[in-house]
């Protein structure tokens, strides 16, 4: 490296992207090897998730769960919005979450559904709201991510792979792929502070 370059970076007034994405405020993920890649050590607060599905059914509802149990034992809602299947509320027990701070909000239409998304993140109660919308157009992300910054709660939308090309303003995005041994592979398509090209792969179906 050049003496001129080490002396910029020495800068006092150079802003840098890392040093940006280690401020950021998040929520553990339950998961530390996710957790080492994620800005903040974990989901972020007041900002959107998108989580992209190689396939339904791979796990990818547990890899929210231990979070999901640390907000509702904080007293903060976790609301589901229009999920394709009905949670099993045993299972939503047994992974730690306390069901008093559970709301399913069931919505026939795509903008009932993001009216009810967005009025969810709006709430200062509300810890996460979870989405799975097929497709989403940019206005509406906006939007969403407005009621993010309200009250700093974290939103997750479930969608379809194919979804991963469109632009986006979420903080984070991950694309899940199954493993052969019944775990899950996370790219990491965008997070604050630079790209990894490197996936993670995780089990959260174990305990942790």
């Amino acid at each position: 490296m050049s003496t001129s370059l080490n002396a910029l970076l020495e800068h006092a007034h150079l802003w840098r992207g890392e040093e940006c994405a280690r401020n950021v405020s998040a929520l553990p993920s339950g998961f530390a090897t996710l957790d080492a890649c994620l800005p903040g050590a974990g989901w972020p607060k007041a900002a959107l998730t998108e989580l992209f599905l190689s396939a339904e059914g791979i796990g990818e509802f547990s890899l929210l769960m231990p979070a999901c149990a640390r907000l509702t034992h904080a007293g903060r809602w976790v609301i589901f919005i229009a999920p394709p299947y009905i949670p099993y509320a045993p299972a939503l027990a047994d992974a730690g979450l306390d069901l008093s701070r559970l709301l399913l909000v069931k919505a026939d239409s795509t903008q009932d559904r993001l009216w009810a998304l967005e009025q969810s993140l709006k709430s200062k109660h509300c810890g996460a709201a979870i989405a799975w919308p097929r497709q989403i157009d940019t206005r509406s992300l906006r939007r969403l991510q407005l009621a993010c910054e309200q009250s700093e709660a974290s939103g997750f939308l479930f969608m379809p792979e194919a979804a991963a090309i469109n632009a986006s303003t979420a903080a984070l995005r991950l694309k899940l792929v199954a493993t052969d041994t019944g775990g899950l592979e996370v790219r990491i398509l965008k997070r604050r502070g630079g790209v990894l090209d490197r996936p993670v792969r995780i089990n959260p179906r174990e305990p942790r």
